[in-house]
């Protein structure tokens, strides 16, 4: 009996001590839950993870790197971001994630230029990037531009009534100068009178509407800069050329007389005849991301007369219902077929590539490959129309493209292979034949037997 009695003890005790040595493993499994993340991807192809392109990227990142996320509280935009980031966080736990309501944000929305709902502000030692593209590739190749080493220089003509980088008047470029310097590149004015030469290290040359022609010298020296493999930016406003009609012939390119008016700006509440809406754009580096329409205020239409061993392409136009003005902008005006007017589509804009010889002067110390980018336009960069719908957006991938930022890397996202079934005629036959034949008699069928035997009972 006693034997009885102490083995039940010992049996209790065992079941005592296994709970409590289970409760305690439970708890100690939600404890390391909370320390320590383990995730796997089952899925075929394991299209959930990044890319291998994209995991190298993160991989070299020293510090932390923060995402933020301009969206609101509810609904599926959100949960697309946060798989998206989540993404990057499993490879990097240095990255932070932080979701703004634009809604409860408004002065923050304002200070970052936050254009649209689910933009994303990558920021990485000092430097930023904005991204409205839900998608691996366009996140990492704005990851890999805020993360690039070495220093690059955009260099802006001055000394001649050009548009000031640093400048707060109204037709200057100051906002302009100020995003190009938060994303991490050096911005500084150039006076070819003083230096008497471009510098070797600048990566683009900006000559930004000039008001008085330059100096035959000077004209000279942006000539060698071309010929050299130099990038190139010029923004060239109506009847003002600089007096670089040289550097116009070497590029190829004409400027056509007159300023081009938009009959379909006053649909959207435009009063002035010569501002110029683009909402189509080519499928070019600096246009192909572009989600919104640009506009360009008091613009020269150009023309391509010889390419050279250049490539070209039109890189803005305008829509059909727009002509070249020649006339005064007042009173009634519209296009007269009887004149040197040209109806549109118009050309704003044309983009310049070729390749460079091994051994010339830009093959030390350059990107292989020129480009340059001719624009009938410099008020859409300025201070009084930067913020207007995609202008900085085409300001900043004008820069990115012609410094050869546009090309950092290549992703590769993992394909799905099982997205898509594949199928041929037999058995699309076979698989049409029993669902429309086979199927519906089987149905009928079994309803026969289930009625027969019903019926026997």
């Amino acid at each position: 009996m006693d034997v009885t009695r102490q083995t039940k003890r010992n049996l209790r005790l065992q079941r005592y001590l296994f709970t409590l040595l289970l409760l305690a493993a439970v708890g100690l499994l939600g404890w390391l839950s909370t320390q320590y993340r383990i995730q796997t991807d089952w899925t075929y192809g394991a299209r959930n993870s990044l890319s291998a392109d994209s995991e190298r990227l993160l991989a070299e990142l020293e510090g932390p790197l923060t995402i933020t996320a301009f969206v609101r509280d509810q609904g599926p935009l959100r949960d697309q971001v946060r798989e998206l980031v989540g993404r990057y966080q499993r490879v990097n736990p240095d990255i932070q994630a932080e979701f703004v309501n634009p809604d409860r944000a408004p002065e923050r929305v304002r200070e970052l230029g936050v254009s649209m709902e689910g933009e994303l502000r990558i920021a990485y030692q000092g430097r930023s990037e904005r991204v409205q593209e839900h998608t691996e590739q366009a996140l990492s190749n704005a990851i890999l531009r805020v993360a690039r080493q070495g220093e690059r220089w955009i260099g802006f003509l001055t000394g001649h009534g050009e548009r000031d980088p640093h400048g707060q008047a109204n037709h200057d470029l100051g906002h302009f100068g100020a995003e190009l310097e938060r994303k991490g590149l050096k911005v500084q004015s150039l006076n070819l009178a003083e230096t008497r030469a471009v510098p070797d290290n600048l990566s683009v040359l900006v000559i930004a509407s000039p008001q008085l022609d330059l100096l035959p010298g000077e004209v000279k020296l942006v000539r060698e800069y071309l010929e050299g493999g130099g990038n190139l930016l010029w923004l060239a406003d109506p009847g003002e050329t600089g007096g670089m009609a040289s550097v116009a012939e070497y590029l190829g390119v004409e400027f056509l007389p007159g300023v081009i008016v938009d009959a379909s700006t006053q649909l959207f509440g435009i009063e002035s005849p010569d501002v110029v809406l683009v909402t189509a754009y080519t499928p070019h580096p600096v246009t192909r991301e572009l989600r919104a329409m640009t506009l360009f205020p008091h613009a020269q239409a150009l023309q391509l007369n010889t390419t050279g061993d250049w490539d070209v392409e039109p890189l803005l136009s305008s829509m059909e219902n727009t002509w070249t003005e020649l006339g005064t902008l007042e009173g009634r005006i519209g296009f007269d077929a009887g004149s040197d007017e040209r109806a549109g589509p118009l050309d704003l804009a044309h983009a310049f590539t070729r390749s460079l010889d091994a051994d010339s002067e830009a093959g030390e110390g350059r990107t292989t490959g020129q480009r340059v980018a001719v624009i009938g336009d410099g008020d859409f960069l300025s201070n009084s129309f930067l913020g207007n719908v995609a202008n900085l957006d085409l300001g900043l991938n004008l820069i990115d493209w012609l410094s050869h930022d546009d090309s950092f890397i290549a992703i590769r996202p993992r394909a799905a292979p099982d997205q898509s079934l594949e199928l041929g005629r037999t058995a699309q036959a076979v698989i049409g034949f029993g669902f429309l034949f086979v199927l519906p008699a089987l149905l009928v069928l079994a309803g026969l037997i289930v009625w027969l035997r019903r019926r026997k009972r």
